[in-house]
């Protein structure tokens, strides 16, 4: 007995350490108490040919191992709950509150309801969230991941337990699943171009976080137009950062104080732009004349503001709306072929390009 004892610990303490790397099934649970797995599932639906010590030991194994069923394939839920659960890094924002609203026409079209968690763009917030998840309540998810993430595992162990999770904006490109994306490289292109266009030579560029693929093809974007029109690139006028106001203040005075000034900045969304013509206003710059500023969102703010800001506008609405097709696709068809959609952007010329 007590030899049976120490094999069941083995067993159940490769299994912990096995559950770090996969998904554990009632496969993992039969194994670790040496019966078959028709037996745990019927223990899993209290079936009356199951014993009742047997019951209660598969059950407590379950505990032990974390075990969270797959719904979409033991047929342990038998109808939806017509739910979907949404990851946000924010909702203060208008990028973040017009994609939610596209979610919610196709969502209440649908007869689906939607429940929003925010992770305050904290990647240890958002696999807090994802772990916590009562999976059984929701039938998908919607996610922009963190701008900290280095990882998305919490986020593949879900799709592995048959929920499936839709990408938007923010995407990991590690994970098959469905993405749905503004053109984040042409778009910078554009907008660079515009800025040469316009008469500006020196273009500095205030990126958002290194890892985030938008903030790369938004990267990528900005040299291809430079390399394009002969212009040199230049480490020192690439400065990352956040996405607040406050970042694109901080990062203008970084390239202020370069002996090298450039004369116009680039900015990853519209929020640091408006961070870039505050902080030049503090230096006695104006915007489109000393100094031209593009921004990339196309926030209400921009009109704004003075001078008012260019920019390339996001099809947020439509990338809400696409997003949510997309995840009933999935619900609707387990082995629906994962889709990526990029939709294109467009460019919004205003004062702060108009060199004079």
């Amino acid at each position: 007995m007590k030899k049976t004892n120490q094999l069941l610990n083995q067993k159940t303490g490769q299994l912990k350490n096995d559950s770090k790397h996969h998904f554990i099934t009632i496969k993992d649970i039969a194994k670790a108490l040496n019966i078959s797995v028709s037996t745990v599932s019927r223990a899993m639906c209290d079936a009356y040919d199951v014993s009742k010590e047997t019951r209660e030991k598969v059950l407590a194994m379950a505990v032990q191992l974390n075990y969270k069923p797959n719904l979409n394939a033991t047929g342990l839920v038998h109808r939806s709950t017509r739910t979907i659960g949404i990851f946000l890094p924010t909702i203060t924002n208008y990028y973040f509150s017009t994609l939610v609203t596209g979610v919610q026409e196709v969502a209440h079209d649908n007869g689906f309801n939607i429940i929003l968690f925010l992770t305050n763009d904290s990647s240890t917030r958002e696999k807090e969230i994802a772990d916590g998840l009562t999976l059984s309540s929701l039938d998908g998810i919607l996610a922009s991941v963190s701008s900290t993430s280095d990882t998305c595992d919490h986020f593949q162990k879900i799709i592995d337990s048959g929920v499936p999770v839709v990408f938007f904006d923010r995407v990991p490109e590690t994970i098959d699943t469905s993405k749905v994306m503004q053109d984040d490289f042409n778009g910078a292109f554009e907008a660079v171009e515009h800025l040469i266009n316009s008469g500006y030579s020196q273009i500095a560029h205030i990126a958002g976080p290194k890892g985030l693929m938008f903030t790369e093809k938004r990267l990528m974007g900005y040299k291809e137009a430079l390399r394009k029109n002969n212009l040199l690139f230049k480490e020192e006028w690439v400065v990352y950062s956040g996405f607040t106001q406050k970042d694109g203040e901080n990062d203008t005075e970084i390239l202020l104080n370069l002996n090298n000034r450039p004369n116009a900045i680039f900015a990853v969304n519209d929020r640091k732009a408006i961070g870039v013509i505050q902080a030049l206003k503090k230096h006695g710059i104006i915007a489109g004349r000393g100094m031209g500023v593009m921004g990339f969102t196309n926030d209400p703010v921009s009109e704004i503001i003075s001078p008012t800001l260019s920019t390339i506008a996001e099809p947020a609405f439509e990338v809400g709306k696409m997003s949510c097709e997309l995840l009933l696709k999935h619900i609707r068809k387990k082995n629906f072929t994962p889709q990526e959609i990029i939709l294109p952007g467009k460019l919004m010329a205003r004062e702060s390009t108009c060199f004079m």
